[in-house]
């Protein structure tokens, strides 16, 4: 095809000859292999699973028919069916045999309250009779609990109902009512109607495996405190497929090789962020600093003891054992060779993990890290694999924020670095080599940025905290005249420009040089924009009418100059369009499942399938990945994001960043930054230190900008530090651009309060899902922008189209 001809012609066209790719065999059976592949085998005590060919099973809870394939807003996915678990488990012709009449009952049980406006994961554990407890147990002795949890975006997992003290444009209110009459203590944990039929279930019988439909960290001492629950799968929320792939790991047609990206902590009290994640709707204090999941859990000795599973824990049904070979030092990295084989019965794949431990010193740290990891390939009983696995040494440098050292450096101190290989943070072995600094090394002298007036303390490794310094706060609500109302912008469309914006009939502006000239290597892109008047420029700045079945806006589109309009799309769990274009896609696993894959591989293949569907339907930007980290285990949103950890949450994202963009579809990486919170999260201020912003939260975007290079940046709603990330001069030109040097275009979230001239002044070079021309002209009037500020944004716009087929 030509330049181009796939944006601007609708509708869609067949990417491969003959048939369409969108929600095709080959599409979902991939979504069926992550699925299985990402999720975790807890515990299995005296080999219940996999279940034995021919078994009886009892199926509880209203899980087994409610299943919940992911999260809500931007994560949903409009599909043609969704298999759960009793689904599943059908589709295996025979492999085990159900109680049907307990079958029946939570059938109509769920479809009864899905009748009554219920959605998946927000239904009720309905109350069990003693006649099908009776029939159940004389039945079979094994039963199999599946539970089942959902959050989405714009709202957080909380007990706590809505009080009417929040804007219904700022934070969604209905589904946290909705939480709160069904887990009335947070669906954190066990409801009274779970528990109650987990205490019948257990009276009858004696073989008992768990099933966990989730989206993000719940309680499960209950599953290791308990010796009656013998087996516990967290199936994660695993897309369209998401029953049949359980079924298939229930069953032994695959071993579990999924590992956990998160710390699995006993209580959400447990976690230090909690005690301030819900104390104001206006800020939240990141007091816990860099010590955030394992990082806090691994180094404190009390919280240790909390932990239910940790950081990088799985179980197989096979077994391996890892033998390192050798280590070696090069200038730039530490590497460790280890041969896994496979010493048990059953085929299956390893995750050896790598860690070090860096001398506390001066700058204090985390008593171990993540540095590196590599997945086996299916290995069959008594096969091995040579794994390589190499830490940057740079990569070990902690940031100097105060000075302690070197200010506004990163830096390895001088002392002893211990590296670990294991299959968890803490199933590891001390590596017999030690790296040795007989002084502090200076690896990158930068300059302060984005650091914060308002955070009074933050923790340190030995239980204390040290005061910060406080400075004159920034006012987020600032404008040259007269700042909007809060919410007037909420769901405003963008206004049509000239003719069809669609599509481009080839005549242009008279004496005019098309875009495509650009393309063709006829003019420069700067010939190109000096030709545009401010006008021109500024419609640019802005975001575009939808298109045939987009329903997410575009960029570009200024007809007279050949300049196409292309289309965005959402989302993490594949490409998103409403239903009532009757354009069915393919529904891939959360993200939290795909990180405990610890396979970028595999993720990088459905980056690649998931940007032939988008590009199949004419959009040219998808707005994925979301790479925020899992700080607290009550954002709503934590299923949308990776993992605690910001290496592998960098390195599954740079995995789906060069998957799509091998279609050249442009990648949308978000939400930059610190969005961790979804309750009035277009005000609330996100308090950090500038070391953990740029160890933890900035860590997991610069490693894709660095070996992915997206080609779009999404700033968050949130502020950081007092400046709302889409105005946020040092975040966007200060970090992204100058220090990484990122290459591509930024595009605001949908609806910012960020005022328009000062997100063009702070690098943000797109306001979705309008922009706002005659504040942006009145500006200029009164100085505050100019002619290249406005060419500065807009070339960025254009190098993005350019790229795109």
């Amino acid at each position: 095809m030509k330049k181009w001809t796939r944006v601007m012609y609708q509708p869609n066209r067949p990417l491969k000859e003959g048939c369409y790719v969108t929600a095709s065999k080959e599409h979902i059976a991939l979504s069926r292999e992550a699925a299985a592949e990402g999720m975790v085998l807890l515990k299995n005590e005296h080999n219940l699973l996999p279940l034995k060919a021919g078994s009886r099973i009892a199926l509880f809870g209203k899980g087994s028919f409610d299943y919940v394939k992911g999260g809500g807003g931007s994560g949903d996915v409009t599909v043609s069916y969704v298999h759960n678990l009793y689904d599943g488990l059908q589709m295996l012709h025979d492999a085990v045999s159900l109680y049907e009449p307990l079958c029946d009952f939570y059938r109509a049980n769920v479809n009864e309250q899905y009748d009554q406006g219920s959605v998946p994961g927000m239904t009720v554990e309905p109350a069990l009779s003693a006649e099908l407890l009776a029939g159940a147990s004389a039945y079979t002795d094994t039963a199999v609990i599946v539970l089942s949890r959902f959050s989405g975006e714009g709202w957080d997992r909380s007990s706590i109902e809505y009080n009417g003290e929040y804007n219904p444009w700022e934070t969604e209110t209905s589904m946290p009512k909705i939480s709160g009459e069904i887990f009335p203590d947070g669906d954190f944990y066990l409801t009274k109607e779970e528990s109650a039929m987990i205490a019948q279930v257990k009276q009858h019988f004696p073989k008992i495996a768990v099933v966990l439909n989730i989206g993000g960290i719940i309680d499960t001492s209950w599953i290791k405190n308990d010796d009656q629950i013998s087996s516990a799968l967290i199936a994660w929320q695993g897309g369209m497929e998401g029953g049949l792939a359980t079924a298939e790991l229930l069953c032994g047609k695959v071993s579990p090789s999924g590992k956990l990206p998160d710390t699995f902590a006993a209580s959400v009290d447990d976690y230090p962020s909690t005690a301030n994640f819900h104390e104001s709707v206006d800020y939240v204090d990141y007091t816990e600093d860099i010590y955030v999941g394992y990082r806090y859990f691994e180094t404190f000795g009390d919280a240790a003891k909390r932990v239910c599973y940790p950081f990088g824990f799985g179980l197989s049904y096979t077994q391996f054992s890892l033998v390192v070979q050798s280590v070696t030092e090069t200038e730039q990295a530490i590497r460790a060779f280890v041969l896994v084989t496979n010493t048990g019965d059953y085929s299956g794949k390893e995750v050896v993990q790598m860690y070090y431990s860096a001398p506390q010193g001066l700058l204090q740290k985390p008593a171990r890290e993540l540095s590196a990891f590599c997945k086996t390939r299916t290995l069959l009983p008594g096969e091995s694999q040579l794994l390589t696995l190499e830490t940057a040494k740079d990569s070990m440098a902690s940031y100097d924020d105060l000075g302690k050292i070197f200010k506004s450096s990163y830096i390895l101190e001088k002392g002893d670095y211990h590296f670990y290989i294991g299959t968890s943070v803490r199933d590891v072995i001390a590596l017999d080599y030690v790296m040795t600094l007989n002084a502090n090394l200076l690896v990158e002298q930068l300059s302060s940025k984005a650091a914060p007036t308002s955070l009074k303390k933050r923790l340190l490794a030995d239980g204390s905290y040290e005061e910060l310094p406080q400075g004159t706060a920034n006012d987020p609500n600032a404008c040259v005249f007269e700042k909007m109302v809060p919410g007037t912008e909420e769901a405003l469309a963008p206004a049509t420009r000239g003719r069809g914006s669609y599509l481009l009939l080839n005549f242009y502006k008279e004496n005019a040089h098309p875009l495509i000239d650009v393309y063709e290597g006829k003019i420069s892109l700067d010939e190109f924009t000096a030709q545009l008047d401010n006008d021109d420029l500024i419609h640019l700045l802005g975001g575009q009418p939808n298109t045939s079945v987009a329903n997410t806006y575009g960029y570009g589109n200024l007809p007279e100059y050949g300049v196409p309009n292309i289309m965005t799309a959402d989302g993490p769990a594949g490409l998103r369009i409403t239903p009532q274009c009757e354009v069915c896609t393919t529904a891939w696993p959360c993200a939290t499942l795909l990180a405990s894959t610890w396979n970028p591989a595999l993720v990088e293949q459905v980056g690649t399938a998931g940007a032939e569907e988008v590009k199949e339907n004419n959009i040219a930007v998808w707005l994925t990945p979301a790479v925020n980290i899992h700080r607290n285990p009550l954002c709503g949103r934590n299923f949308e994001y990776y993992s605690e950890d910001p290496l592998l949450t960098g390195k599954m994202g740079a995995a789906m960043v060069r998957g799509i963009q091998s279609q050249h579809i442009g990648a949308a990486v978000k939400h930059f930054a610190c969005n961790n919170k979804e309750t009035n999260r277009k005000h609330s201020d996100s308090r950090v230190s500038e070391r953990a912003l740029r160890e933890i939260y900035l860590k997991a975007f610069e490693i894709i900008v660095k070996e992915a290079d997206p080609w779009v940046i999404m700033s968050a709603y949130n502020m950081i530090n007092g400046h709302r990330a889409s105005e946020n001069h040092d975040l966007l030109e200060g970090i992204l651009r100058d220090e990484w040097h990122f290459q591509g275009m930024v595009t605001s979230d949908w609806w910012t309060r960020g005022e328009h001239y000062k997100e063009i002044k702070a690098g943000n070079d797109v306001k979705m899902a309008c922009g706002f021309p005659e504040r942006v002209k009145k500006a200029m009037e009164l100085g505050e922008l100019d002619r290249s500020d406005l060419e500065r944004c807009a070339k960025r716009i254009l190098d993005l189209i350019l790229k795109i087929d």
